[in-house]
């Protein structure tokens, strides 16, 4: 989203950054917290132990997968022709929507995967929510890495930062999916 949605892209097509932002963050957070309860709701009344054990389970083959680069996923990004044919606030909303539920489009690590198998073994439509909103809220923020882009030569270094921290990320993401692996493994170990 930030090639799409930035301060610089959106004067130019006469929105305003700040009501187009906070749209896309709402139905961030509105998006994934939907879809985490419902994920919660789903889960309830299954076993505690199952849970933990499928915690672990998820996190390893995470793990892996990150490592290997090779997350399976859906070939789909956004309709970047709602910029040109719809108000900011429209598009920033239905973006912002679609990334929340997080597997309709492109899925780049695990992790995405993780959090929402985590609201469904939450066991309860509240735990889902609060699952689904703390990821949506973290996952919709990013947009404000753009806030400062007003001329194309900030566009590009944005860009340059963000493709720099790839590697930081892709490590911090196995270092979270290893961390709830290693949860998983003694919450399990002291359950049975």
């Amino acid at each position: 989203m930030l090639a799409s949605i930035h301060p610089l892209g959106e004067r130019s097509r006469r929105q305003r950054w700040g009501l187009t932002a906070a749209a896309y963050v709402t139905a961030t957070v509105a998006g994934a917290a939907l879809f985490g309860a419902t994920l919660g709701w789903v889960g309830a009344g299954r076993p505690p132990r199952l849970a933990w054990a499928a915690m672990l389970a998820l996190a390893l083959i995470g793990v892996a997968l990150d490592l290997r680069a090779s997350v399976p996923t859906v070939r789909r990004q956004v309709d970047e022709e709602w910029l040109g044919r719809y108000r900011g606030w429209v598009y920033g909303a239905s973006f912002g929507f679609q990334l929340g539920l997080g597997v309709v489009t492109v899925v780049s690590s695990f992790t995405v995967y993780l959090a929402f198998a985590l609201a469904l073994l939450s066991g309860s439509a509240a735990g889902g929510l609060a699952i689904g909103a703390a990821f949506g809220l973290v996952r919709g923020l990013t947009i404000l890495a753009a806030a400062g882009v007003r001329s194309p030569d900030q566009l590009h270094r944005l860009h340059r930062r963000v493709a720099a921290w790839d590697g930081v990320t892709r490590r911090l993401a196995v270092g979270v999916q290893a961390a709830v692996a290693v949860g998983g493994g003694v919450a399990a170990a002291l359950r049975w």
